[in-house]
């Protein structure tokens, strides 16, 4: 019986595709993609594909220290790395009993094979936004980037921790009194996706403000499941299947037209802000973040 999940013959497939059609960054996020079995073969195939420039991926940091290396010698470049708390017990509760130390080497691991690394926090009122300053502190020392996201209503937990929705407005306010010092926002690079850019001093921290300051407007960005599913917008429903494309033996051109006039119809806005109930619920661990 075939398999569900898409091959890595059709990955490369499709990313030639999108290849042809402008894309030069791959993201590779999950779920966990150091999971995936021979991983570091298919950045591999991935970097040998014309246009393809970038191909940062996505991780919760626990199994970094063992392919760190790997990941590197395989073309690798970038890491985003998941870390919503520096509290071991806090940590395991986020993670439902991720260990902090195995991370925290998993970072150690990447500095050291030369891989840059972006750390993503997720700030939710009354249970972390007290570690802002920790987390600042961590980054400065470690030279890291820094990334702090507003929690969006995506998948079931998503919707419940609405309630614990922590704004753009209120995480600026603690960076600068803790700077005692004035934001001052920058133009944001090509590798800073969606967020809003605020440099103090030498140390550069982003915000990711989707449901109180949406970037609609500017998204370029749609995700390829697993299981070959398009996903035109996290808060809409609109996807295609490309690998039932690929395996009713649609040629290359067709599946581009079909790519071309699925983006078209890519939705004006999410509605993250307005009605949650109306809300598509995916899980973010089978779409990516």
């Amino acid at each position: 019986m075939r398999s569900n999940i898409l091959s890595f013959e059709e990955i490369i497939r499709i990313v030639k595709i999108f290849a042809k059609l402008g894309v030069s960054k791959i993201r590779l996020t999950g779920g966990e993609p150091l999971l995936r079995k021979d991983i570091t073969t298919l950045i591999s195939q991935l970097n040998s594909i014309d246009n393809i420039k970038d191909i940062p991926i996505s991780t919760n940091a626990h199994l970094l220290e063992k392919f760190a290396l790997d990941l590197k010698k395989s073309g690798a470049q970038r890491l985003n790395i998941s870390l919503d708390s520096l509290d071991k017990k806090r940590f395991a509760d986020i993670t439902r009993d991720g260990d902090l130390t195995i991370v925290l080497q998993g970072i150690e691991k990447a500095l050291e094979v030369g891989l840059k690394v972006k750390i993503n926090m997720v700030v939710l009122e009354n249970f972390n936004e007290d570690e802002i300053e920790n987390m600042l502190v961590f980054c400065q020392n470690k030279k890291l980037e820094l990334r702090f996201i507003e929690t969006m209503p995506i998948g079931s937990a998503g919707v419940k921790m609405m309630g614990s929705h922590y704004p753009k407005e209120k995480i600026i306010k603690r960076i600068e009194k803790y700077f005692n010092k004035t934001l001052t926002p920058i133009k944001s690079s090509s590798s800073s996706g969606p967020a809003s850019m605020f440099q103090v001093d030498d140390f550069k921290v982003g915000i990711i403000s989707a449901v109180s300051e949406n970037f609609c407007s500017s998204c370029n960005r749609v995700r390829l499941t697993s299981k070959g599913r398009l996903i035109l917008c996290l808060g809409q429903e609109n996807s295609i299947s490309l690998r039932d494309m690929i395996r009713e033996g649609k040629n290359d051109t067709q599946i581009t037209d079909k790519i071309i006039q699925a983006i078209s119809l890519k939705p004006e806005k999410h509605f993250f802000n307005e009605n949650i109930n109306h809300i598509e619920v995916r899980n973010m661990v089978s779409i990516g973040g």
